[in-house]
């Protein structure tokens, strides 16, 4: 069976998810994370290189300041709860996103954690944290604007190489599966330069119910996909 190097996740449902078993949103959230640490063990026992997780976006800033306050609490103390357990397991773990927007003490954990991981050789797990699509591409088009301006690079310059080497994801392949719980069927503002030639899984399952299991059937899923990339479907398949 072909296994995704890299897997990108969407985790949508929480909020239903505790409201449908009427509990808080915050209960939602705490099981939500629960399943975080089942998705990166079963990614890494089905061998996938790495795995991106959603974890907060640009536009979640507009939620009620208490459900704001909450995720970014769980976020912190998730980390402070499973970075031994990471870095035994090999992980490398690292963030992407717009994290100026966050106190000093939580960049500072951030930062720490990534360095301690940085030499691990196992599973890349990425977190998306106060990351939009559009913010990436806008911030690496400001990097290509002042790479004109003092005159290291020229207009003529510009391609999709140079771009690409200035998203957030740019020392990684993009992701080949990108798989969202909850069954909404869009992408919202996520990994949108990365996606262009991802597989979409959709998912009716909320993120806490999401399991080794469920990721599993996405992965055989995407086993049985043709991938083209513009191609016919010979010369996809030969590399030709």
């Amino acid at each position: 069976m072909t296994v995704p190097d890299h897997v990108a996740i969407i985790m949508d449902g929480n909020g239903r998810w505790a409201n449908r078993r009427g509990l808080p949103r915050a209960a939602g959230h705490r099981s939500g994370a629960q399943a975080v640490r089942a998705i990166v063990e079963s990614a890494r026992e089905q061998s996938v290189k790495t795995l991106t997780l959603f974890a907060f976006s640009s536009e979640n800033w507009q939620r009620p300041k208490t459900e704001v306050r909450v995720l970014l609490d769980l976020f912190r103390r998730t980390i402070r709860r499973e970075i031994d357990s990471m870095h035994d397991s090999g992980v490398r773990l690292s963030f992407i996103g717009e994290r100026e927007h966050f106190s000093q003490a939580l960049q500072q954990e951030m930062a720490q954690a990534e360095q301690r991981t940085r030499d691990n050789n196992g599973l890349n797990l990425i977190i998306a944290i106060d990351y939009g699509g559009r913010w990436d591409l806008v911030q690496a088009a400001r990097q290509l604007a002042r790479d004109c301006c003092e005159g290291r690079l020229g207009p003529d310059d510009i391609d999709e190489h140079s771009l690409g080497a200035r998203m957030a994801l740019a020392e990684h392949a993009p992701p080949d599966l990108f798989i969202r719980t909850g069954g909404e069927r869009r992408i919202s503002n996520f990994l949108l330069w990365d996606l262009a030639y991802s597989e979409l899984y959709f998912s009716d399952e909320l993120w806490p119910d999401f399991d080794g299991n469920s990721l599993a059937c996405a992965i055989e899923w995407f086993g049985q996909r043709q991938r083209r990339f513009g191609r016919l479907p010979q010369a996809a398949a030969t590399g030709v």
